[in-house]
């Protein structure tokens, strides 16, 4: 933005030298040939007051203003050739290089245009793999579900019956709503992401989300047992809706998003036999819901509250309990802070006696985004 404001300030006539910086090519060009003058000037002089041959004073003369033109024209090209190297860096795929802004000319907005731009491409690159990453997070899910109740029919654990095929329809249904919430994503940039807002019955709603978290977790037993690992399907998950009554206006797959990764996070982390709770609550405000997803786990540092909802960022309790688990990729609660975001809604880590309490606000009708 500085080279902007330079621009204009420059062609507005605010600075100096009639608009021309003292620190410019041009001014540098044009004390280069004044220097030249001055010095061939003075040699020339000094020639008629001692009586010097010409020829002495000539070689003299273009001897220094080599020397002077060298040092000017290598106070040019240097920086070319860096910024030359940083661009051919930048075009084969390295956005991490640089150029040195030390210079209050011409080639040090060039710098820094060049450093902005690499920033900018650094960024969309790095924005390009997290987008991978979340669409592999988010779908991971209702795939581990679908895949339990197929090898549960496939081993003849379970028939084949409406109620079981209702259930993979359901995890077929939330993949077609999640790989269209790919277009979603792409405008994450310019803040339009649509909202579908409806009423519905917290507590069936959140029994629903529960219940696949179960289904999720008997689904990675099944596949972790083959291999000896262990499993977190010891964790027990409850729900508390007061009123049981209450009803809440938002976007269910988007809550759903919120619910299903914080509980993920708070089952990996939980102690064996551990509990994670879910609660329900009228918010603050009317029409406004609050939820709460608390676990016995280890907590989380108060230092590190304001960085939990970062992507990537898997705090200070880098591996969950369980010698085969993983801490995943760092996204969950990034996603769950972007959807309680979309609605106007807050999220954040809360007191706790135990473990590690997240709360979230949701405004109900009010201050949200369409």
């Amino acid at each position: 933005m500085s080279d902007g404001r330079d621009a204009a300030r420059r062609s507005s006539g605010d600075e100096p030298w009639g608009g021309v910086s003292p620190f410019s090519i041009k001014t540098k060009l044009g004390a280069l040939v004044v220097i030249s003058v001055l010095i061939t000037t003075g040699l020339s002089m000094i020639a008629v007051h001692t009586k010097t041959e010409l020829r002495f004073i000539t070689v003299f003369s273009m001897i220094a203003t080599l020397l002077i033109t060298q040092f000017v024209a290598h106070s040019l090209t240097a920086p070319l050739d860096e910024m030359n190297t940083v661009a051919r860096s930048i075009s084969h795929g390295d956005y991490t290089r640089r150029v040195r802004e030390n210079r209050r000319d011409e080639l040090g907005d060039l710098a820094q245009t060049i450093n902005a731009m690499a920033d900018e491409l650094e960024a969309q690159d790095s924005q390009r793999k997290e987008l991978v990453a979340n669409v592999s997070h988010e779908l991971r899910t209702p795939i581990a579900g679908l895949r339990a109740v197929l090898e549960n029919i496939v081993d003849g654990f379970t028939e084949a019956d409406p109620e079981t095929m209702r259930t993979a329809l359901k995890q077929t249904e939330r993949l077609g709503r999640l790989v269209e919430t790919l277009l979603d994503l792409s405008r994450l940039d310019n803040g339009v992401v649509p909202l579908k807002m409806r009423r519905f019955e917290v507590w069936p709603y959140l029994s629903g989300v529960l219940k696949e978290a179960n289904m999720v977790a008997s689904a990675r037993a099944g596949i972790s047992s083959g291999s000896g690992t262990h499993t977190r399907s010891d964790v027990h998950l409850h729900l508390d809706v007061s009123p049981p009554e209450l009803t809440a206006h938002a976007d269910p797959e988007r809550i759903h998003q919120v619910v299903a990764n914080l509980i993920d996070n708070a089952v990996k982390h939980s102690p064996p036999h551990g509990r994670v709770t879910v609660k329900a609550r009228r918010g603050p405000q009317s029409e406004s819901l609050e939820l709460e997803v608390l676990d016995e786990g280890p907590g989380i540092p108060r230092s590190e509250w304001h960085r939990v909802f970062e992507r990537f960022n898997r705090g200070q309790v880098t591996r969950p309990h369980g010698p085969g688990s993983d801490g995943g990729t760092g996204l969950g609660l990034a996603i769950a802070r972007w959807a309680v975001d979309l609605h106007g809604g807050r999220i954040g880590v809360a007191e706790s006696e135990r473990g590690c309490r997240i709360i979230i606000t949701l405004p109900g009708l009010t201050s949200v985004q369409s």
